[in-house]
């Protein structure tokens, strides 16, 4: 498949606005409701957002070839981290998608997954695989403010596309 860097950082840039506003979205609910057990695999509104915000950091060690740190910290579940780290680590994402040229969007990149099992794929994968990821579960945010009698925000691409203009 053939992805231009600029393709992958205006969706690098679209997934830092969806997060933003979906984190303006949730920092004025009560801690009752931010940390709602939905039973699913991150369990609520807070969880699933810090879920997020570790995985956005962890691929953007392995794109950079460094030691990733470990997922998460205790320290991590706070809505701070994502109203004031989550917007300074998509800043390190624009930085390097920056220097990003059409002929390193096919770079192979090899890293460990979690479990310590070895990976090796090309950037752009990678990247799409981040914006969708974040897609994902802002979805599922989403789904628990509707849950707790709360509109979501617009979050869709389209949006984007029409908000950047």
């Amino acid at each position: 498949m053939s992805v231009s860097a600029d393709v992958l950082r205006e969706h690098l840039r679209y997934t830092a606005w969806a997060s933003h506003r979906l984190v303006r979205a949730v920092e004025h609910l009560p801690a009752a409701q931010l940390t709602f057990d939905f039973h699913t695999s991150d369990r609520n509104i807070l969880g699933t957002l810090v879920h997020v915000f570790a995985a956005d950091r962890i691929w953007l060690s392995r794109i950079q070839g460094e030691p990733a740190a470990s997922f998460l910290s205790d320290g991590d579940y706070n809505l701070h981290v994502l109203q004031i780290d989550w917007p300074l680590l998509y800043e390190k994402w624009n930085e390097w998608a920056g220097a990003l040229t059409d002929s390193g969007v096919r770079e192979q990149i090899g890293y460990r997954a979690l479990n310590g099992d070895p990976y090796v794929c090309p950037v752009w994968e990678i990247v799409l695989h981040v914006v969708n990821h974040g897609t994902h579960h802002r979805g599922q945010v989403s789904g628990f403010l509707r849950t707790l009698g709360h509109a979501p925000p617009q979050l869709d691409l389209i949006r984007y596309y029409r908000d950047r203009q």
